[in-house]
């Protein structure tokens, strides 16, 4: 996680400090994005152990559109699923979460006609689930959460960038409710570091 604070940390020091003509303006530009990448979850707690989380694959996709030069709304769905492990037991688990992301981002324009650094922030729906060995499912509330963003976009053509992002989400803990097994809390929050590619259609 360090390493990919440091490299959109690095991307960002270069991108203000290089190029000579302005970034184009994203006003009234609509685009798709396709991402990939990994969620770092926060731990959770089953009965009265604690769960321990491993980072999860995280994948999906979303719109985005120019409101002003530097203003623009961004809808994202993802699904991220990870394990997890029972502290003091050898019982285990998968969680999962869909986050629909509702954001607005403010897109800096630097004297670099290719490299567009960007901050941002918005709500986060989460919709969870909980699958215990046994074959269960538990039903694990649906919560809302904020998240606070960084990125970049590289233009390697018009209509073309690629995109690299860090997002954390922050978010109240969901209750976890399992037929006959027991009852636990759930800890949807997180750090997403992905990557991806975006297509704007005009």
């Amino acid at each position: 996680m360090k390493k990919i604070v440091f490299l959109v940390s690095l991307m960002l020091t270069l991108a203000v400090g290089s190029g000579a003509a302005l970034a184009d303006s994203i006003k009234g530009r609509l685009g798709v994005t396709g991402r990939i990448g990994f969620l770092l979850p926060a731990d959770s707690d089953f009965e009265n152990l604690k769960l321990e989380s491993d980072a999860g694959f995280l994948g999906g996709g979303g719109f985005i559109y120019g409101i002003t030069d530097n203003l623009a709304a961004e809808i994202d769905v993802t699904r991220t699923e990870f394990g997890v492990n029972l502290v003091d037991s050898r019982d285990q688990g998968d969680f999962g979460i869909t986050n629909i992301s509702l954001g607005v981002q403010y897109r800096f324009l630097i004297p670099q006609p290719k490299l567009v650094p960007y901050a941002g922030g918005g709500l986060d729906i989460l919709v969870s689930d909980y699958k215990r060995p046994s074959g269960v499912n538990a039903d694990v509330d649906t919560v809302v959460g904020v998240h606070l963003c960084g990125g970049i976009d590289y233009f390697f053509m018009k209509q073309l960038a690629l995109n690299a992002e860090v997002k954390g989400i922050i978010a109240p803990e969901a209750d976890i409710h399992t037929p006959n097994e027991g009852s636990g809390n759930f800890d949807p929050s997180g750090i997403a570091g992905t990557f991806g590619i975006r297509f704007f259609f005009n």
